[in-house]
């Protein structure tokens, strides 16, 4: 399960940039496409903030929708998996969301 080590980085950068203030909220962007599991990552952030600074902090996730541009019409496409289909025809497309992970804002 990846999700624990990339869980363990975002408590890291949360308790870095907070200057040793309590975080009492971290909001995080995981993109659909990104193969990160959110719920895997909610299960593991209680386990890892403890006996840091993020200790009892809320987590907040907000999934962003996989979206592409097709490369043939210039159509724009909503992806739920990495491969998708236009409604041209082609599969020439070129990802523009989905994949991100981001630390989106962090309260103290």
């Amino acid at each position: 399960m990846h999700e624990l080590g990339i869980t363990r980085s975002v408590v890291a950068i949360c308790a870095e940039n907070s200057n040793g203030a309590a975080v009492k909220r971290v909001t995080l962007e995981i993109g659909k496409l990104s193969a990160i599991m959110p719920d895997a990552v909610r299960f593991c952030f209680d386990i890892c903030a403890k006996g840091t600074v993020v200790e009892g902090a809320t987590l907040e996730i907000l999934e962003i929708s996989g979206l592409a541009k097709c490369k043939i019409c210039g159509e724009k496409v909503e992806l739920k998996q990495i491969v998708g289909r236009c409604i041209c025809g082609s599969n020439d497309l070129q990802i523009i969301a989905g994949e991100e992970l981001k630390v989106k804002e962090m309260e103290t």
